[in-house]
């Protein structure tokens, strides 16, 4: 039982070992003969190959037949799903083991591959092919002689030549009959120790020659197979004389061993024969039994005489390893010696060793086709070595000549596997010429080669590879379209269709260039211009034929190379310049921007003014333009020229604009009256005139431009009465009231023309005397009544627009700084209730005006700091100012008599009544006619009023002078230097940042009035 139980052990390991190689075995068992398409049996159930954990495998599981190139296989499998059928080959047993002497089982072996190389297993499947009773026992002969002595005793036996059939077992032979034995001759059998069943005949009653000597009958010899089948040969017996005594074999077996490499001659064995007759009788005769084999009887030699056998052709072990030699030795009776000479051929190592390549991948004109990508493992073959020789003659070893990527791995005995040790790479290596050698264990040992050739299958791994990855060009621009750049290349490592190369541009390729798809060459396609484009980067694409294709990518960067083809730009095609009049020389009035589109020199601009323009100068690299002269816009208004812009090219591009610089003004001149042209005259108004009669028209003209020169008239002093009004815009005094008794008289109205330049207007005024009466009767009267007036303080109006103006109020201050602690406060309660007083229409003026003092720093404040500047000053120097540098200054005073409420509230205004000329002068204002000459009559000094206009108080002030400053950047391309509208600037730099100092004069006049109530 222990034994049994380790016997288990084993046999259950050694099938673990053979499954973990990946070799199995399986046995099927199949009838000869029988027809095509018969299922043997299913692999994939009996080998459980469905019990495979998942795998992810790169194709369908797959069986393979592995065969010998050539033969035709006894059976087929289904590749897909391992069913075993007979195939068309008829399945012969006797043909198939025909050299199978002892054995009596017969099988056909064959080889299944199991793919692919995830779950590969190598199958060896054993068929034994059972016998069937497919052929009929036959004699030797179909006619079988015999000789029998006359005198054989009953019951003697006679060896009759045996039926041979190819059948095995039962269905070989298994029985003799004899057929008509006439009850003379009976037939029995006999079975040797090989197991043959051997014919005898045998005498059953005497012989007698004389009375018969010959007999004919038939024996039949039959199988036991089903159904069964039989043959029968013609018998012919010859009774012959009597010979008493038959040859006896000195031995009836001899075994002998002779070397298959025996020579020819060789002797075998020296057979004996004696026999006891004499004479004729006594000779003896050696023959060969019908039951020697053909190849036997080919092979050896018997003479005849002697008995010696010898070797009559030289010796295969492998073809037969041994004979029996039936030799028959008869002294011409009937009943001839037999002896069993059995000749063992013993083994000499003369056969190398075979080998048998049966191919796993089937190979195409004899060479297998590989791919490169084939994964290590991939099975190719399998390799069979074989030795005829016995022993270690035919123990065989077989291995590869040289290193190659290929492996051959043992799965069965005398069974390798050749597979891949490495992994193919076509670019190195495109073919093999495998050398197989097989040796064997003799001594010397022989050996076999055999070529197998592996062709490595190009796959498409290798993508193209740019000769230069980055290429870099550089073209001038202005190109003839269609222009060849340059020529790409790649190469590919692979071969055939995989190493055909296509040239593309990508995706991010401008629409300029082209690329030929199969010499590569680059040519740009249109004009290319660098002022639109200086430079391109984009992709170009080399790839394969293969499947699926490979690409490879490089970047192409070109360069447009600068012509000079443009000519300067100027930002404008025309310039227009705006400069104020008072400008200073080398001041800057504006800059002229031109662009090139081109590089380098080609880009390079010089500026220049054409025609030698000397007014003006233009910096040949910045464009900023500066005047050599003053302006004035009364005498000049604008400039042209032109301006010519150049680059720096070999051959000079250049182009022209036109300048404008328009001379703007500036409120420089004050409003000069024409009417009244002086402050004498006067004009006679009847009382009778209804209310809107023009009484009197005044004109003012005003030497600047624009809202510079618009005027604006009102009345600003000795319209008491409120008989009086005026238009603003045409001057027109008309009359508002109806004239009653108590208003005739003299009536000297101071008349304002404002102009509306900004920031700060300049205004005039001048005295109109209206006479209101009937007639004139003396006129030398009335002319004397007005000089007299001239020195007597005006009385304010009773609706002024203009009599609490921001300036008097700081002329009031200034006063009271002067005069004392208690003037100032006194001025600033009389200031405070004046403004509460004040009208809506004054209130909204006054708001107007104060908002407009944004633009500019306000000129009263300056005056009262600058006064006070001079005030210290003067006292340093001189104590008195020139007089010709004084204004002559009236204060009006009016103080109504009959407000009891008043409390002596007075309004104060500040009317000019005399200008100096050398003053205007001085103040650089040009000449200027103003409406109050040197010579005009005092009228405060010679005029004492007995009318009802109030005394008139004439206080001499020294004018103020005020400078401000205004800061003005230069815009980029285009700048303008201006000032304010009231003021007249000079520079003291050229640079296009300057301060420029703004002066003007103010004359302010301060008048107390009093306001009398109209009866």
């Amino acid at each position: 039982m222990d034994l049994l139980s380790g016997t288990y052990i084993f046999a259950v390991l050694l099938a673990c070992v053979v499954f973990q190689s990946g070799a199995q075995e399986k046995n099927y068992t199949v009838r000869e003969e029988m027809p095509e398409n018969v299922l043997i049996g299913d692999l994939l159930k009996d080998l459980n190959l469905s019990l495979v954990p998942d795998k992810t495998l790169t194709s369908p599981m797959q069986f393979k037949l592995v065969y010998k190139t050539g033969d035709a296989p006894l059976i087929r499998i289904e590749e897909g799903t391992g069913e075993i059928f007979t195939a068309g080959t008829r399945i012969d047993r006797e043909k198939l083991c025909s050299g199978i002497v002892v054995e009596t089982r017969c099988f056909y072996e064959v080889e299944v591959a199991v793919l692919p190389d995830e779950i590969f297993r190598l199958v060896k499947i054993r068929f034994l092919i059972e016998d069937i009773n497919d052929n009929a026992p036959l004699f030797p002969a179909t006619v079988i002689n015999i000789s029998i002595p006359e005198n054989s005793a009953i019951n003697s036996r006679y060896a009759l030549p045996a039926a041979i059939d190819p059948d095995i077992g039962i269905n070989g032979v298994q029985n003799y009959q004899l057929i008509k034995g006439q009850s003379i001759f009976g037939l029995d059998i006999i079975e040797t120790p090989e197991g043959d069943k051997m014919p005898q005949l045998i005498v059953q009653k005497e012989l007698d020659r004389e009375e018969k000597d010959t007999y004919i009958m038939k024996v039949k010899v039959e199988d036991g197979g089903f159904p069964q089948r039989s043959s029968t040969a013609i018998l012919q017996i010859s009774v012959a004389d009597t010979n008493d005594n038959s040859p006896v074999f000195k031995e009836d077996g001899i075994e002998v061993n002779i070397p298959e490499n025996a020579p020819v001659g060789t002797s075998v064995t020296q057979l004996h024969a004696t026999d006891a007759d004499i004479g004729e009788n006594a000779k003896i005769h050696f023959y060969f039994s019908n039951l020697v084999s053909s190849i036997a009887k080919r092979l050896f030699h018997l003479n005849t005489t002697t008995g010696l056998i010898t070797i009559k052709q030289q010796l295969d072990r492998e073809e037969s390893p041994n004979h029996k030699l039936l030799v028959l030795a008869s002294d011409g009776g009937l009943m001839p010696a037999r002896a069993m000479v059995l000749v063992n051929v013993t083994d000499i190592n003369d056969n190398a060793p075979s080998i048998d390549i049966r191919y796993i991948i089937n190979p195409i004109n004899g060479t297998v086709v590989l791919s490169e990508n084939a994964p290590v493992n991939t099975k190719i073959a399998l390799i069979t070595v074989t030795d005829k020789d016995a022993d270690h003659n035919g123990m065989v070893t077989c291995f590869t000549d040289h290193e190659v990527p290929f492996r051959l791995r043992p799965v069965f005995s005398n069974q390798f596997l050749l597979e891949t040790a490495a992994y193919l790479d076509y670019e190195t290596i495109r073919e093999y010429a495998i050398k197989l050698l097989a040796a064997d264990a003799g001594k010397p040992p022989l050996n076999q080669s055999s070529m197998l050739l592996v062709k490595v299958k190009d796959e498409n791994d290798n993508a193209p590879v740019f000769t230069q990855p980055f290429i870099s060009l550089s073209l001038p621009e202005n190109n003839s379209p269609g222009i060849k750049l340059t020529k790409i290349s790649a190469t590919d490592a692979d071969s055939g269709y995989n190493a055909e190369i296509n040239y593309l541009l990508g995706v991010d390729a401008p629409s300029e260039f082209s690329l030929d798809h199969h010499t590569g060459i680059l040519t740009a396609v249109r004009k290319l211009d660098r002022e639109k484009q200086e430079k391109y980067s984009f992709t170009v694409l080399a790839k394969d034929n293969g499947m699926p294709p490979l690409i490879t990518n490089a970047t192409v960067s070109v360069t447009i190379l600068d012509q000079n083809d443009n000519s300067p730009i100027f930002t404008h095609n025309e310039y227009n310049f705006y400069v104020p009049e008072n400008l200073p020389r080398h001041g800057t009035v504006g800059l002229i921007t031109v662009t090139d589109p081109d590089y380098g020199e080609n880009s390079v601009v010089t500026l220049s003014i054409l025609d030698m323009n000397d007014d003006f100068t233009i910096d040949p690299q910045t464009g900023v333009i500066q005047p050599n002269i003053s302006f004035d816009r009364e005498k000049q208004e604008s400039y042209t020229f032109y301006v010519k812009a150049e680059d720096g090219g070999k051959i000079p591009h250049s182009s022209t604009s036109k300048v404008t610089i328009n001379v703007v003004d500036v409120n420089d001149n004050k409003p000069v009256f024409i009417v009244p042209s002086s402050n004498n005259s006067y004009e006679l108004v009847l009382p009778s005139a209804n209310p809107g009669t023009v009484v009197f028209t005044v004109l003012a003209v005003d030497n600047d431009t624009g809202m510079n020169a618009e005027l604006r008239y009102s009345i600003v002093g000795g319209n008491t009465k409120g008989l009086f009004i005026i238009d603003q815009t045409t001057g027109n005094i008309t009359l508002k009231e109806k004239c009653v008794v108590t208003d005739l008289g003299l009536y000297r109205l101071i008349v304002k023309a404002k102009d509306l330049g900004q920031p700060e207007s300049l205004f005039s005024v001048v005295i109109v005397n209206l006479f209101v009466n009937e007639s004139v009767a003396n006129a030398t009267w009335i002319h004397e009544l007005v000089h007299k007036h001239i020195e007597t303080p005006v009385t304010p109006n009773i609706e002024t627009t203009d009599a609490f103006s921001p300036t008097s109020d700081y002329v009031k201050i200034t006063v009271a700084i002067i005069a004392g602690t208690i003037t100032v406060i006194l001025v600033i309660f009389i200031t405070a209730v004046v403004r509460c007083r004040q009208s809506p229409h004054l209130k909204a003026s006054q708001k107007n005006k104060q908002n407009s003092e944004w633009v500019t720093p306000n000129p009263e404040n300056r005056q009262m700091v600058m006064m006070m500047m001079k005030k210290k000053k003067k006292k340093k120097k001189k104590k008195h100012a020139p007089k010709n540098l004084l204004l002559n200054f009236v204060t009006i005073e009016e103080i109504k008599a009959d407000d009891v409420d008043n409390d002596g509230n007075s309004v104060t205004l500040d009317l000019p009544i005399e200008l100096e000329e050398k003053t205007m002068g001085k103040n650089n204002w040009g000449t200027i006619t103003t409406t109050f000459k040197p010579d005009s009559p005092d009228l405060a000094r010679h005029y004492k009023s007995a009318s009802p206009q109030p005394a008139f108080q004439i206080y001499p002030e020294t004018p103020l002078n005020s400078k401000h400053h205004i800061i003005q950047e230069l815009p980029l391309d285009n700048t303008f230097v201006t000032c304010d509208s009231i003021s007249k600037c000079s520079s003291s730099s050229s640079e296009p940042y300057s301060v420029s100092e703004c002066s003007y004069s103010v004359t302010t006049f301060k008048t107390p009035v009093s306001v009398h109530t109209r009866l």
